[in-house]
Parts: structure tokens; sequence; C-alpha cells
């Protein structure tokens, strides 16, 4: 790859992490201060915090593959290396994807109107559920690492990221089979939660239709607050789902990077996109929330007020 493409591709990525580290960093430092203060913390919260690390960590994988794949593509020689990276990736990526189905969830709860017992029944008992279905996240992301990062082995590994394929052709073709199987399973998985998410969504419409026709019979001409929250919580929803599909194909293009013949720019194209999704979702979480929003809106007035001081 060309060195002015390699510059250009690493300060996209470079700008897409700061901007995804100071999101998600303002979010986890804003919730963390509101535990300590009120040395309890609101689930809502706990959901934020914990999507917000996991996008950290996300983002740091992410730009460390880019950067060791155009800096130091042979130190994936071994395969070693690459292992402790995949096992990573694919942890922090479900993880990611894990919390923000549990922020979907937590919504549709919180704010959807239905009468079912069911519906009412996770309703009273979502707060106190939050904490064990944060932990069964974690749980459940740590065993598909485990299987995905044991079934791909050292001699794929150098296949799919070292430049230097010529002695490994006969392998790789032996091991595309499998890689293939394994890459599918995966990609099926992530899938779960996307349409646990997109349900979630298509409920909150139907519950906001139900409470407009409502109102429409007993108009007030009063504020409607749970509008409001509707909207607010369809937008989080949206977000996540349009964000997920870019982040999706992004994934595909670069797990399915060794069937194509750039594969290094192919994972890096790919990786960029990818940065998207973990990078500017915290900032709609940041404008969709009331409590964010307004802190976010203090810490940008200090920051005007010091620079007026200083131009003084």
């Amino acid at each position: 790859m060309p060195d002015k493409v390699e510059s250009i591709l690493m300060l996209v990525a470079a700008g897409e992490f700061s901007m995804g580290i100071l999101g998600n960093t303002f979010i986890g430092l804003v919730t963390c201060m509101g535990w300590i203060k009120k040395r309890k913390i609101a689930s809502i919260d706990l959901i934020l915090t914990s999507l917000a690390i996991s996008r950290i960590c996300l983002l740091c994988i992410i730009l460390l593959d880019c950067f060791i794949l155009v800096l130091y593509p042979d130190v994936y020689a071994t395969g070693k290396q690459m292992r402790i990276i995949d096992f990573f990736w694919t942890l922090t990526n479900h993880l990611s994807v894990w919390f923000a189905t549990c922020l979907s969830i937590f919504y549709f709860l919180k704010i959807a109107n239905f009468f079912h017992p069911l519906f009412l029944w996770m309703k009273w008992r979502i707060d106190s559920a939050i904490p064990r279905i944060l932990l069964g996240c974690l749980a459940l992301s740590v065993f598909i690492s485990l299987v995905v990062t044991e079934n791909l082995n050292d001699d794929f590994r150098c296949c799919v990221r070292t430049k230097k394929k010529t002695n490994l052709t006969v392998r790789c073709r032996v091991k595309k089979a499998k890689y293939s199987s394994i890459k599918i399973c995966l990609n099926l998985l992530t899938l779960f939660p996307f349409s646990v998410s997109l349900i979630s969504f298509l409920l909150l419409i139907l519950s906001l239709w139900r409470h407009t026709r409502q109102m429409k019979f007993n108009a007030t001409g009063c504020r409607d607050f749970s509008i409001e929250a509707h909207m607010g919580a369809m937008k989080a929803v949206i977000s996540f789902l349009l964000l997920f599909i870019a982040y999706y194909l992004a994934f595909l293009v670069a797990t399915s990077s060794y069937f194509m013949p750039e594969t290094e720019l192919a994972v890096i194209i790919g990786e960029l996109i990818a940065l998207i999704y973990p990078s500017s979702h915290s900032f709609i979480l940041i404008l969709g929330s009331n409590k964010l929003r307004q802190a976010s809106l203090r810490v940008l007035w200090k920051i005007k007020y010091i620079l007026k001081r200083r131009n003084f």
C-alpha cells in the first residue's frame, strides 16, 4: 500500500478513535460521578457505563490492529499476537452489541405501555435483573470469544494477516472451508441481539401509535411527556440499528478479507468503517439523555468561559 494512502487511513482512524474515546469517556465519567454522589447507581447508568467501557476497549483493539497491520505486519507471523487480538476484539465486539441491546430492551420496558401480564412482570423486575443480565452478557461473550479463538489456528492467522503468503497458499486453501463455517456462525450470533433490538423498536412504535390514538380521544392540549419519551427512546434504538448495520457490513469486509486480493487494504477499510459505530453512537446517546446533554452543555460553557478569559 502506498505511504500516502497509509498516512491518510491512519489519520482517519486516529480521528475516529479520538472522537469515540471522548464521547464514551464522557458518558462513563458522568455516570460514575452520579454514582459517587448518590452512593447508588441507577439501572440506566449501569448499562451506559458498561456500554461505554466496552466501546472504549473495542476502539482501542481496532486502532491497535490497524497500526500493527500497517506498521508491523510481521508481528502476526507467529500467530500468538493475533490470537490475543482476536480474543479481545471478539469479546469487546459482543459485549458492545449485547449491552446496546440491553439498553434497547430497558428503554422499551420503561417507556412502552402494554397491559400483558408478561410485559408487566418484566417491567416490574427489570431494575433488579439488570446486574445479572449484564453479567450474563459478559459470561456469554467470554465463552464465544474462547470458542472462536481456539477454532482459528495459527496457520490460518498467518494466511489472513501476513503479507508474505507464497509458502502458505496450499495450507490456506485447506483452511478456507473451516474458516467460512466459523465466520458464518459468528455473524449469526451477532444477528440475535440485533433482532431483539429491532423487535423492541417495532414494539415501541406500536406503543406510541396506541398512545397517540388514545390522546386523540382525550385531547387536553397539555404537553405529552410520554410521546417525548417514546420519541427519544426510538431515536436511540434506530440510531443503534442503523449504525450496527454499517458496523456489521464492515465486520464482514474485515473478516472476509482472506477471500479478497488486497487483504491488507480490505481489512483497514473495514476497520475504519467499523470505528464509526462505537464512536458516533456515544454522541447520539449524549444528545438523547437529558442528564448527559445538560452535563455536556455545562462542560462546553466552562470551556468557552476559560477561552474567553485567556483572550482577555
